[in-house]
């Protein structure tokens, strides 16, 4: 059974084998959680990431799904790229932010991941209320399969850990 843990503070100094990255589609940096990782990781990490762009992810990485590269200068093995979905009052897209925390479980898997880190994926700039995306964060890693032996949210701020505190409890 996956153990799942809640950290307040920054993901890019957290000690696992794997570190999600909540990516934009274009995997070359942006802001948030994209940007930290970038700047700590080192040019490695986009470097890995525009070797992506130039074979497998051309017109960039779908939402919903995830990719690893090197994590360059961070303490882990890898950074998984994933796309989480921009909220939208008239559309439903809970389906796409369940995939990204799934897919970013199977990638680990398949690298022989046993600890990710994971941040709020699309409760920042993309705009998810984060109470639903701490609930549908939780519920997804619960429900998956998966050999990973701790899932950390590592959680930017003290409103977040308390939405996610709420749900792990």
């Amino acid at each position: 059974m996956t153990t799942i843990t809640l950290v307040r503070g920054d993901i890019t100094r957290q000690s696992v084998d794997a570190i999600v990255n909540a990516a934009n589609s274009s995997l070359l940096g942006g802001g948030g959680v994209d940007g930290a990782i970038h700047r700590r990781g080192g040019p490695a990490i986009l470097d890995a990431c525009r070797k992506l762009r130039a074979s497998r992810y051309g017109k960039g990485l779908p939402t919903g799904q995830a990719v690893a590269t090197t994590a360059g200068e961070l303490d882990a093995q890898w950074v998984i790229h994933t796309v989480g979905p921009v909220w939208s009052a008239s559309d439903d897209r809970s389906a796409q932010l369940a995939s990204c925390y799934r897919e970013s479980l199977r990638i680990a898997d398949e690298l022989g991941a046993r600890t990710v880190a994971f941040p709020a994926i699309s409760t920042g700039i993309y705009g998810w209320p984060m109470d639903d995306g701490a609930r549908i964060a939780v519920e997804t890693v619960r429900a998956a399969r998966t050999a990973v032996e701790e899932v950390r949210f590592v959680l930017f701020d003290q409103r977040a850990y308390d939405a996610f505190a709420q749900r792990v409890e």
